[in-house]
Protein backbone atom coordinates (compact mmCIF):
# COMPACT_ATOMS: atom_id res chain seq x y z
CA UNK A 1 0.00 0.00 0.00
CA UNK A 2 1.03 3.54 -0.85
CA UNK A 3 1.93 5.60 1.82
CA UNK A 4 -1.13 8.42 2.68
CA UNK A 5 -2.73 10.12 5.52
CA UNK A 6 -6.71 10.45 5.80
CA UNK A 7 -7.44 13.92 4.94
CA UNK A 8 -4.22 14.91 3.05
CA UNK A 9 -5.15 15.70 -0.60
CA UNK A 10 -1.73 14.52 -2.28
CA UNK A 11 1.55 13.40 -0.92
CA UNK A 12 3.49 16.84 0.08
CA UNK A 13 0.24 17.33 2.34
CA UNK A 14 0.42 13.90 3.82
CA UNK A 15 4.25 14.29 4.48
CA UNK A 16 3.62 17.69 6.23
CA UNK A 17 0.75 16.09 8.38
CA UNK A 18 2.79 13.00 9.15
CA UNK A 19 5.85 14.90 10.24
CA UNK A 20 3.32 17.43 12.23
CA UNK A 21 1.93 14.62 14.21
CA UNK A 22 5.03 12.63 14.85
CA UNK A 23 6.68 16.31 16.03
CA UNK A 24 3.49 16.51 18.41
CA UNK A 25 3.99 13.18 19.89
CA UNK A 26 7.66 13.26 19.94
CA UNK A 27 8.23 10.42 17.83
CA UNK A 28 10.82 10.27 15.41
CA UNK A 29 10.48 10.51 11.80
CA UNK A 30 11.32 7.45 10.12
CA UNK A 31 12.76 7.15 6.55
CA UNK A 32 10.31 6.73 3.55
CA UNK A 33 10.35 3.25 4.11
CA UNK A 34 9.53 2.64 7.80
CA UNK A 35 6.53 4.36 8.06
CA UNK A 36 4.03 1.99 9.52
CA UNK A 37 0.71 1.38 8.07
CA UNK A 38 -0.25 -1.55 9.77
CA UNK A 39 0.32 -3.14 13.46
CA UNK A 40 -0.69 -6.48 15.31
CA UNK A 41 -0.68 -6.93 18.93
CA UNK A 42 -1.91 -8.38 22.37
CA UNK A 43 -3.59 -5.85 24.79
CA UNK A 44 -5.15 -7.35 27.96
CA UNK A 45 -4.96 -11.06 26.07
CA UNK A 46 -6.87 -9.19 23.01
CA UNK A 47 -5.58 -9.59 19.84
CA UNK A 48 -5.56 -5.84 18.17
CA UNK A 49 -5.17 -4.12 14.56
CA UNK A 50 -4.27 -0.89 14.16
CA UNK A 51 -4.05 0.29 10.35
CA UNK A 52 -3.89 3.85 8.88
CA UNK A 53 -7.15 4.90 7.49
CA UNK A 54 -9.36 2.34 9.32
CA UNK A 55 -10.94 2.44 13.00
CA UNK A 56 -8.72 1.01 16.37
CA UNK A 57 -9.78 -1.54 18.30
CA UNK A 58 -13.43 -0.76 20.22
CA UNK A 59 -11.03 -1.29 23.58
CA UNK A 60 -9.74 1.73 22.92
CA UNK A 61 -12.82 3.83 22.51
CA UNK A 62 -11.78 5.79 19.76
CA UNK A 63 -13.94 5.85 16.76
CA UNK A 64 -12.29 7.50 14.44
CA UNK A 65 -9.75 6.92 11.72
CA UNK A 66 -6.10 6.08 12.42
CA UNK A 67 -3.63 9.16 10.74
CA UNK A 68 -0.52 7.56 11.33
CA UNK A 69 1.55 4.95 13.67
CA UNK A 70 4.95 5.48 14.94
CA UNK A 71 7.54 3.38 16.55
CA UNK A 72 9.05 4.94 19.02
CA UNK A 73 11.61 2.27 20.92
CA UNK A 74 9.86 0.16 23.32
CA UNK A 75 6.44 1.28 22.15
CA UNK A 76 4.41 2.16 19.03
CA UNK A 77 2.11 5.12 18.81
CA UNK A 78 -0.88 5.07 17.58
CA UNK A 79 -2.59 8.41 16.43
CA UNK A 80 -5.94 9.17 15.86
CA UNK A 81 -7.92 12.87 15.78
CA UNK A 82 -8.66 12.87 19.19
CA UNK A 83 -6.19 10.20 20.63
CA UNK A 84 -2.95 11.93 19.82
CA UNK A 85 -3.47 14.78 17.55
CA UNK A 86 -5.80 17.38 19.42
CA UNK A 87 -6.75 15.76 23.27
CA UNK A 88 -4.97 12.83 24.55
CA UNK A 89 -1.96 10.83 24.44
CA UNK A 90 -1.64 8.22 21.44
CA UNK A 91 -2.86 4.50 21.69
CA UNK A 92 0.28 2.90 23.06
CA UNK A 93 1.33 -0.50 22.09
CA UNK A 94 4.13 -2.49 23.72
CA UNK A 95 7.14 -3.57 21.31
CA UNK A 96 7.37 -7.18 22.78
CA UNK A 97 3.55 -7.43 22.70
CA UNK A 98 3.68 -6.78 18.69
CA UNK A 99 3.11 -9.76 16.25
CA UNK A 100 3.50 -7.99 13.13
CA UNK A 101 4.44 -4.99 11.51
CA UNK A 102 4.03 -3.43 7.78
CA UNK A 103 5.11 -1.06 6.19
CA UNK A 104 3.63 1.61 3.31
CA UNK A 105 5.73 0.93 0.31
Amino acid sequence: MDFFVPSATDLEQAKTVYSSIAAHVSAPVPNDDKRVSKLVWSHEDTVCIAEVGQQPPEIFRAPEEILAIFECGDVYKICTQNRGVINFDPILANTKDVSKVEYFK
